[in-house]
């Protein structure tokens, strides 16, 4: 299946990677590259991811670093929604 980023998700990582970037440019790219990687995985393996709250959304979690990937599976593709950090609070059905 393909694998769609919501322009929601590209600020996702953009705030990851520019946040890790001012402590450590290196380490930026490796999270931006294990979140990505994962997510792009969801293509071949869609039912991968926990249900959460909402009956359609799926949550991905990311082993290495902390970051929970909220997607959705259609037809023909998955929607990655959200990219969040495992320390923040969950997000409500209504924040997805």
């Amino acid at each position: 299946m393909r694998v769609r980023f919501t322009p929601r998700a590209f600020a996702d990582l953009d705030d990851i990677r520019t946040y890790i970037d001012q402590f450590n440019p290196t380490a930026a790219g490796r999270v931006i590259g294990l979140v990505e990687k994962i997510a792009l995985r969801l293509g071949d393996f869609p039912e991968s991811g926990q249900s959460a709250d909402d009956l359609n959304v799926r949550v991905a979690f990311s082993t290495r670093y902390p970051y929970r990937i909220y997607y959705r599976i259609g037809i023909d593709e998955i929607v990655i929604l959200h990219i969040r950090h495992a320390a923040r609070r969950s997000l409500r059905p209504d924040e997805i």
